[in-house]
């Protein structure tokens, strides 16, 4: 069941980093494709494969554009996009992955740090990002392997 998540914030209205926003922690304010957003990573965690190995996702391997990888993801039948999708949220991409680790460093958020993440941005039809939040690092790893998800929300600020 699709969960009805804020749709955008008042930048009036943001709370301190770190503090509770739209079902979860507000991580920053950041830019994507021209317009000021708010970055709330949830509580829930997901683990599943990224996709298909050998399968290529259209539309799937934008670096910032997390929600449309998302959703091209589901569209392709990724459970885990399509669970995320069901949350009122998405998959980190490679970008938004960096601020959520960014805000663990300033002892904001609290992040597994036993398994690696995926992120929802694809490199290659066998291969796609995870980050390991317990220093940081981006790495590939064939699609078909189970990963751990934590969804985050990007709101539009106004």
């Amino acid at each position: 069941m699709t969960q009805v998540a804020q749709q955008t914030i008042a930048a009036a209205e943001l709370p301190e980093r770190g503090q509770p926003l739209a079902g979860g922690i507000f991580v920053t304010r950041y830019w994507l494709n021209g317009e000021e957003r708010a970055l709330v990573l949830l509580d829930d965690e997901l683990s599943g494969a990224w996709g298909e190995y050998g399968v290529k996702i259209a539309r799937a391997d934008s670096y910032s554009a997390g929600e449309a990888n998302t959703r091209a993801m589901a569209e392709a039948g990724s459970e885990i996009a399509i669970k995320a999708l069901g949350l009122g949220a998405h998959i980190p991409s490679c970008l938004e992955g960096q601020l959520v680790m960014a805000a663990k460093s300033d002892g904001l958020v609290t992040l597994r740090e036993d398994r690696w993440h995926w992120m929802s941005t694809q490199y290659s039809a066998d291969l796609a990002y995870g980050m390991d939040f317990e220093d940081g690092w981006l790495y590939l790893y064939d699609k078909d392997n189970e990963r751990v998800v934590r969804p985050v929300r990007s709101l539009p600020i106004q």
